[in-house]
């Protein structure tokens, strides 16, 4: 008889354990796939980038400073590895887009450019898919950090070495929303 409760005992542990490991295996591969997403919104921004100055470039061509910073800050951006680097990289290419934005102000024939138009709604849209995908990671991020802390999922966590993934944040409170691209 004691055998039977030594044995349900163990069972009970052993599904515990495994409900609590499952749970939180689904929650680090959410996370990676959030960051994925991420990941492939940011390369597509940085591929439309350099079709969007090349057209600025044709209107205003002596801007070449500001075109040299929003190619230094797309490489950078597609360098960064980790939330807090990507971070660092989007706030330098923000700040350099913003630039670049504010030369086009002094075109106004560029601002009817169809081809400008329609890239210039392209990286807005971006934007706003990025911004969306930052929020799902980063609540997912503070799904599993939280599980990682809690009891008994802590034990588990430790058990297994599974560890708590970084948030996606933006360095400067200025940057924490999409430039504005609007004309």
């Amino acid at each position: 008889m004691v055998g039977y409760i030594v044995l349900g005992v163990f069972v009970v542990l052993f599904v515990l354990v495994a409900v609590i490991y499952n749970k939180l295996i689904r929650l680090q591969v959410r996370g990676e796939a959030a960051w994925r997403d991420i990941d492939a919104l940011l390369r597509k921004r940085a591929d439309l980038i350099p079709n969007l100055v090349e057209t600025v470039k044709g209107y205003a061509g002596h801007e070449r400073g500001v075109f040299e910073k929003v190619a230094e800050a797309r490489s950078a951006s597609l360098k960064a590895s980790t939330p807090r680097e990507q971070g660092e990289a989007d706030n330098m290419l923000q700040s350099t887009l913003k630039s670049l934005f504010a030369v086009v102000e002094n075109y106004p024939e560029l601002k009817a450019n169809t081809n400008f138009t329609s890239l210039q709604n392209s990286l807005e849209n971006l934007e706003g898919e990025i911004a969306r995908s930052r929020r799902y990671y980063n609540a997912v991020v503070r799904d599993l950090n939280t599980g990682l802390q809690v009891f008994p999922q802590n034990l588990i966590a430790g058990l297994f070495s599974i560890k708590p993934r970084e948030f996606y944040t933006l360095p400067s409170e200025e940057m924490r929303e999409p430039p504005k691209v609007a004309f």
